[in-house]
C-alpha cells in the first residue's frame, strides 16, 4: 500500500508546488509522511466537520484544495480553530494535504474543472504561464450559442446549490459563445476576461469593479467561491485513484462548507 509521501509526490506531480503564488501555502500540513494509506477523502476545505467525517469513513488522508494555515502562526492549542483540527487529525492518525493556487494553475486545475462542468470546449488559459496549458482561468467556447438567461440558467444547474444562488450582471438577451471562467476568487482576471469573452463566471467580484465595468462589453456572473472550486473535488479524487487502482480507495467528502446558510429576500417595497 502507497504511503502518505507516495499520494503527495502523485499530487505534487499533478500540482506542482513550485507554481503556487509566493504568499501561498500548499503540501502536507501535518501527518506522517511514512504512514501507510488505505483510503483517502478529498474535500474543499480543511474544516473540523470534514476532519470528523474523515474519521468516521476512517480515511488515513484528507485532501483538499484551500490550505489551513494561509499565513504563519505560533501556536496550535486545541482551543483554535485550526489547532483543533490538527489535534483531531493527528489523535486518529490523519494526515492533511492541500494545493491550492498550484491546482489553479494546474491542467487539469480548479478553473478545467470548473469550465468541463459547464459544458465549454476548446479551453486555454486566460493569462497563460511559461508552461503551456498552464495559467490562470480558462477561456472557452460553448458548443452552441445562447443567451445570457439560457446560460445563467445552465450555470446554476451545473454548480453546486447554495444559499446565495448565482448573480448576474448584464442583458438577459446577449449573446453567448466564449465563456471565461476562474474558480474561486477572479476579480484579478476581470479586465482581460473582459477582452476576451461574452461572459465571465467566477466569484468574490468586488462591488466596485461590477459598478463600473461595462456591461455591453461582458456580462458577469458571480457565483459562490465554494461552487465554482467545487467540482476540482472529484476531478482531484479521480486522478489520484486511476494512478493507484484497487490499491487505495478515494473518497469525495459529503459535507458542504459554504458558509453561508440561508437567502431571504425583504417584503417592503
Amino acid at each position: 500500500m502507497p504511503s502518505v509521501s507516495d499520494i503527495c509526490a502523485i499530487l505534487d506531480r499533478h500540482f506542482p508546488p513550485e507554481t503556487a503564488d509566493s504568499w501561498d501555502s500548499v503540501g502536507l500540513i501535518c501527518g506522517d509522511p511514512s504512514a501507510t494509506v488505505k483510503r483517502i477523502l478529498f474535500a474543499l476545505d480543511p474544516t473540523i466537520d470534514v476532519i470528523h467525517e474523515a474519521i468516521d469513513v476512517q480515511a488515513d488522508l484528507v485532501v483538499t484544495h484551500h490550505p489551513l494555515f494561509l499565513t504563519g502562526v505560533h501556536g496550535v492549542a486545541r482551543d483554535t480553530l485550526g489547532g483543533r483540527v490538527v489535534h483531531e487529525a493527528i489523535s486518529h492518525g490523519i494526515a492533511l494535504f492541500n494545493a491550492h493556487t498550484n491546482a489553479d494553475h494546474a491542467n487539469p486545475g480548479v478553473s478545467d474543472a470548473l469550465a468541463a462542468a459547464l459544458g465549454l470546449v476548446e479551453c486555454s488559459p486566460i493569462e497563460p504561464r511559461e508552461t503551456p496549458f498552464t495559467g490562470a482561468g480558462r477561456l472557452g467556447r460553448l458548443p452552441k450559442t445562447q443567451t445570457l438567461a439560457q446560460f445563467a440558467q445552465r450555470v446554476a444547474d451545473s454548480l453546486p446549490e447554495t444559499s446565495g444562488g448565482i448573480r448576474v450582471a448584464g442583458d438577459p438577451s446577449k449573446s453567448i459563445d466564449m465563456v471565461a471562467v476562474c474558480g474561486g476568487s477572479g476579480d484579478f482576471l476581470l479586465p482581460l476576461a473582459a477582452r476576451l469573452a461574452d461572459v465571465y463566471v467566477t466569484s468574490d467580484l468586488k462591488h466596485h469593479r461590477v459598478l463600473d465595468h461595462p456591461r455591453d462589453q461582458c456580462a458577469l456572473i458571480d457565483a459562490s467561491h465554494f461552487a465554482t472550486e467545487w467540482p476540482w473535488v472529484p476531478v482531484a479524487a479521480a486522478l489520484v485513484q486511476g494512478e493507484l487502482g484497487k490499491t487505495v480507495s478515494t473518497l469525495v467528502s459529503t459535507v458542504r462548507t459554504d458558509p453561508w446558510t440561508a437567502h431571504h429576500f425583504g417584503t417592503a417595497e
